[in-house]
This record gives C-alpha cells, sequence and structure tokens, in this order.
C-alpha cells in the first residue's frame, strides 16, 4: 500500500479520524476524501498537506492544514489547553508566535549590544566611523578612477 498513487474515498459515509498511516503514503499523487463524516486534525506528514483543500471539503469536524480553519466547537476545547484564540499544535513547524518573539528579543538584545558598544566605549566609537569613513573614501576614489578610465 505504500506505493499507492491514487485514492479517492469520497461520498463513502466513513466517518472518524484519517488514519495517521495515510500521512506516510509517498507516492499519493491523487486524494478526494470529500463529503464523508471525517472528524478530527488532518494528521501531519508532508504528503497530505500537499493536497489542496477540495480533497478534504465537506467534512464539516475536520481541521487542520490544508484546510484554513477548525470549526468553532473544536477550536474551544483545543485552546482552553494554552488558553489562546487560535489553535497552535506542538508539532505544526519550526515558525511559530514564539519564534517571532525570540526572533525579535534576539535582534533587539543584538541591536542594543552593539549600539551600547559604541555609546559608552570612546575608542570603539572612533574605530568604527574611522572605518566607514575610509571604506567611504576607498569607493569614491575608486569609482573617480573607473569612470575617468572610461570616459578616456
Amino acid at each position: 500500500m505504500e506505493t499507492l498513487e491514487c485514492l479517492d474515498l469520497s461520498r463513502n459515509q466513513l466517518s472518524g479520524e484519517i488514519p495517521k498511516s495515510l500521512a506516510h503514503l509517498n507516492f499519493l499523487s491523487v486524494l478526494n476524501l470529500s463529503y464523508n463524516n471525517l472528524t478530527g486534525k488532518i494528521p501531519l506528514g508532508t504528503q497530505l498537506q500537499s493536497f489542496n483543500s477540495y480533497a478534504f471539503v465537506g467534512n464539516t469536524q475536520l481541521c487542520g492544514k490544508p484546510l484554513v480553519e477548525c470549526p468553532r466547537d473544536i477550536s474551544n476545547d483545543s485552546t482552553t489547553d494554552r488558553g489562546e484564540g487560535n489553535i497552535f499544535e506542538e508539532d505544526e513547524g519550526f515558525i511559530t508566535l514564539d519564534f517571532y518573539i525570540c526572533m525579535a528579543f534576539g535582534f533587539f538584545t543584538g541591536f542594543c549590544g552593539v549600539v551600547m558598544t559604541l555609546v559608552l566605549n570612546r575608542s570603539w566609537r572612533d574605530s568604527y566611523f574611522n572605518l566607514w569613513n575610509n571604506i567611504g573614501n576607498w569607493m569614491y576614489v575608486t569609482t573617480t578612477i573607473y569612470v575617468t578610465r572610461f570616459l578616456e
């Protein structure tokens, strides 16, 4: 069954959750589970998330990627654990709200570290601005030489 390429189980009055083993069908190129009574979250895996939402249409109690949002009764049960307005699963992926918060905090800390070092340490500040002054002078001289050679 691992080499299955096409699976159409639409309008079969299936009920319950989608088996997690379906997420491991690597060769599956066509999937249609529409208009059944499937419930719960779509199992995570590279295969099931690659299909568009039309493969799952008509399953009102089904949620998770590639579907946009979960029904209200499922989201209320899931969000009481973490106290947030949206469903956040631990295995959803690397980029989450916590990732963005940590990234912003890291940028702020690094930026303030560099700026405060330059503000408080006069010799480093002079060296830093001297470096940029030398780079600017080098760029000006190099550009002038190339333009002069080009015009001759």
